[in-house]
């Protein structure tokens, strides 16, 4: 299936095959069809459209390098790796390509406020920043235990200014954070914007982040050109909700040749119930206002997950992933805690460069195919934030005292 087809379907129907949907109360509807109808008529917008790229160049710092991580590639002796430094952008993730997308959107819709949900805090303190920028309020929901894993990120978005409210209890993580923002958009959508920061939820969620994300993959697709004369043999990133990924995918769907990899979160192992591992392990069902792979009880209530890293940390996926998944476009692999630390320390000791925890699953998948892979071949591991956030957390888990 054809990239243009996939978009073309979802436009039309609002899935993704049988996956997507809008599975919400009918109090939200309408915010999500006023919504669904802006974001058609600006998607293609010059006014727009310049407006956004201005802000991802001069706020953001975008382009975003593609840097041959030699030292990576010399330890493991397979294929040449290249990083798509997305940790290089304003705030260290790619969160900022999205909250800066949504935010002009909010505006030319009229709203005076921003909502979000955050994990790992990355979305949050975009959302923050952007929002400050713009003129906006801000108000970030994010689980109790997340804020306690998180502490640096929660000060950063109060400094900017937004509210940061703790929900569902010690255990609260984004699922948690998630449900509340819902139930502030259907109490509030008349003056207020729900700004989702992964490609999941109700249509047109996936689809605006993934546009807003493919920046990723269009900007690193030429640079393997102008670099290399041709494209990479396999593009690898991290999966949680999913957004980082789909962004590095989406301009390299139509390309056959190019594999496309998913590392998500085995957390303990995915022969433990410690794991946030969707797409190995879940089945299609409803969570989230979308019908995609999740991992779920028998009566269809999402289970408890686990993983290192807070970004990871989700019972749900994406829609176009799960499609993806199906129609066998791409792979998903499940990373656990141990192998992302390894591939966290690994990183910082031979490039010099500290990647999230999230990145770290990706780079640890790497570890693994480089080796299989041939010295004349190409893989681009996409780097979607930087490491200062989990160092304390690394060094915990590593029994070392800060």
């Amino acid at each position: 299936m054809k990239k243009a087809e996939i978009n073309a379907r979802a436009e039309e129907t609002k899935y993704y095959g049988e996956f997507g949907g809008q599975y919400v109360p009918d109090a939200i509807k309408p915010a999500l069809n006023e919504i669904a109808t802006c974001y058609q008529e600006v998607k293609h917008d010059t006014r727009f459209r310049d407006e956004l790229a201005g802000f991802l160049k001069d706020y953001a710092g975008r382009e975003t390098p593609l840097y041959y991580a030699e030292g990576l590639t010399k330890y493991l002796g397979g294929a040449k790796i290249y990083f798509k430094r997305e940790d290089l952008n304003h705030l260290g993730a790619h969160k900022i390509n999205n909250a800066l997308g949504q935010i002009l959107l909010a505006k030319r819709m009229g709203k005076k406020q921003i909502i979000a949900e955050t994990g790992a805090g990355q979305h949050g303190v975009a959302t923050a920043a952007a929002a400050t920028k713009l003129g906006l309020d801000c108000k970030i929901y994010m689980g109790q235990l997340d804020t306690e894993r998180q502490k640096l990120n929660v000060f950063r978005m109060r400094l900017m200014g937004a509210e940061v409210a703790a929900v569902g209890g010690p255990n609260g993580i984004l699922e948690d954070a998630i449900h509340a923002a819902f139930a502030d958009l259907a109490e509030n959508y008349q003056d207020t914007y729900y700004l989702v920061g992964s490609a999941v939820g109700p249509y047109p969620y996936p689809e605006m982040v993934r546009d807003f994300q493919s920046v990723i993959s269009k900007e690193a697709r030429r640079q393997f050109l102008d670099k290399e004369g041709r494209l990479p043999d396999a593009v690898i990133a991290c999966v949680g909700g999913g957004s980082n990924a789909i962004g590095a995918f989406d301009n390299f769907i139509d390309d056959s040749s190019v594999r496309l990899i998913g590392a998500e979160a085995a957390g303990k192992g995915i022969d433990t119930p410690q794991n946030a591992a969707t797409l190995t392990l879940g089945t299609v069902g409803v969570n989230d206002g979308m019908k995609s792979y999740v991992l779920q009880d028998q009566n269809g209530q999402p289970l408890p997950v686990y993983t290192i890293s807070a970004g990871l940390d989700y019972p749900g996926v994406g829609p176009e992933h799960s499609l993806l998944k199906d129609i066998k476009r791409a792979e998903y692999y499940a990373i656990t805690d141990d192998e992302a630390v390894n591939a966290f320390q690994l990183t910082s000791k031979l490039e010099g460069i500290i990647p999230a925890l999230e990145s770290s699953h990706a780079i640890a998948e790497a570890i693994k195919v480089a080796p299989q892979m041939g010295k004349d071949q190409l893989l681009m591991v996409n780097v979607s934030g930087r490491g200062d956030k989990d160092v304390r957390q690394v060094a915990d888990y590593l029994g070392e005292e800060i």
